[in-house]
């Protein structure tokens, strides 16, 4: 999340507020820490009951305006929503049901994560993989921490959750201010790039501070074009669940279909890697295969434009457009990355590439969009979006596997909530209120215009009646 922050932000941003995020990092790790230590006894000091009803008044108001978003917006929203209704009305039930259902949903998730972490960091081999498999192994200490009633028979769970959240968040702050007290550049997006400039304001983009949707078709913007293995497949796919949306889906005739993805600006920049020879995905070296090391390297090549790509195999299968990018980093990034034309199938891969050129795209959105609005307005906007955490989790989970062109597809879609940001729920139904207010203000007043003349005619043709 801290490289997230960096590239939303950039590191001009954040550099001259340094020492406040690391006084409110302390503050906050401190903090956790006095919970999960009072947290350790069967005597809580912790409001547990008031905390429990202020989650269940945030999911009864996230529920309440889920309908208000749009796509995965809503879909996440939703998701929120009920979690924290669930976690409420089980904190709320008390007594040890409650505490131990919690107990094991919590300890289930860390469980499930560490060891995810630790076979996937096993097999790739990245660079940094032993740290991810340390990372893995704390994961695990803490589902069975969760898991095992001691010391206070699972009474402490919530404070727990809790005090974890505010240890990790402030350690998170810490971290992101002592980085980007002596950075000039943003490794997060151009590694060894020494002349980026932060604070650029994009040309082109209006001065706005939310969108109620993604880009009309014939407004400049930045697409990410993403074919899904089921999408792109030559015969009808045999589905399988999670694998086929994120891995590779298999057609009635057994072809393989991976997918692909691809980025392409108004400005003519199309970025798209393919393997420059065919890559032997045998069953038997599949293992080795998925290694991103040296010996996998194969010579890639870049693909043209969109349309001559489209025209030889067939037309993207879902496209995310994004208004608030920087041109200029872009094309540095796109200028210094095409130098270099291997292809690896985990580190180095069309997936990866166009997740890099897409940080680097829209470093410092957030800064642009809510810097003329006030001093910390864009990192509390950033940091409170929920999108953050989704595409957090998502950046974590390629880095310690592999980008695949589901992954980049969902990591697109939170980054673009993030670069261009929606109204809250709680904004668009006030504005919908008002909206149907003045409508229903006209009706009435046009109503009452023709009122007249409608008893005229009524008042006419009763005449006639009679007459007749």
């Amino acid at each position: 999340m801290v490289r997230l922050v960096m590239i939303l932000l950039g590191v001009d941003y954040l550099r001259t507020r340094w020492r406040s995020l690391q006084i409110v990092g302390w503050i906050s790790l401190v903090l956790g820490l006095v919970v999960f230590v009072d947290a350790l006894d069967n005597a809580l000091y912790f409001p547990i009951t008031p905390f429990a009803l202020l989650l269940l008044l945030e999911g009864l108001g996230t529920l309440a305006i889920a309908w208000t978003g749009m796509g995965g917006q809503r879909t996440l929203r939703y998701v929120k929503g009920l979690a924290f209704c669930v976690a409420a009305a089980l904190i709320l039930a008390g007594h040890h049901h409650g505490n131990f259902i919690l107990s094991m949903i919590f300890g289930t998730l860390f469980l499930a994560d560490g060891t995810l972490q630790i076979v996937s960091a096993r097999v790739v081999r990245y660079r940094t993989w032993r740290l991810a498999v340390a990372g893995g192994a704390l994961e695990i200490a803490l589902a069975i921490f969760f898991f095992q009633p001691f010391p206070t028979h699972y009474v402490g769970t919530v404070p727990y959750c809790l005090g974890l959240g505010l240890m990790f968040g402030g350690w998170n702050l810490i971290l992101l201010s002592t980085r980007v007290r002596r950075l000039s550049s943003n490794p997060a997006v151009a590694p060894g790039d020494a002349h980026a400039t932060m604070g650029s304001r994009t040309p082109g983009v209006p001065l706005k501070t939310e969108w109620d949707g993604p880009p009309a078709a014939d407004e400049a913007a930045l697409t990410v074009h993403v074919w899904t293995p089921v999408g792109s497949a030559r015969s009808e796919a045999r589905r399988q669940l999670i694998v086929d949306r994120y891995i590779a889906a298999v057609d009635r005739h057994g072809v393989i279909s991976t997918g692909h993805a691809a980025l392409e600006s108004p400005e003519g920049i199309y970025i798209s890697l393919y393997p420059g020879v065919e890559i032997d995905r045998s069953p038997d070296d599949f293992t080795r295969l998925l290694r991103a090391t040296r010996e996998n390297d194969v010579p890639g090549v870049f693909q043209p434009d969109y349309q001559t790509e489209s025209t030889a195999w067939c037309p993207s299968t879902i496209q995310v457009r994004i208004r608030n990018y920087d041109p200029v980093r872009l094309r540095r990034f796109w200028d210094a990355y095409r130098q270099d034309t291997t292809y690896n199938l985990t580190h180095r891969n069309c997936s990866s590439t166009v997740s890099r050129a897409l940080e680097a795209a829209i470093e410092g959105a957030s800064a642009r969009v809510w810097g003329s609005v006030g001093d910390w307005r864009p990192f509390w906007r950033v940091i409170t979006t929920p999108e953050l955490w989704v595409a957090a989790q998502l950046r974590k989970r390629a880095a310690t596997m592999a980008w695949t062109p589901g992954l980049t597809l969902d990591y697109a879609r939170a980054l673009s909530m993030l670069a261009d940001p929606r109204p809250s729920g709680w904004v668009k139904m006030a504005r919908l209120a008002v909206r149907r207010m003045i409508h229903s203000r006209q009706q009435w007043r046009e109503e009452a215009r023709n009122a007249p003349a409608a008893q005229e005619a009524a008042s006419s043709a009763a005449r006639s009646g009679a007459r007749e």
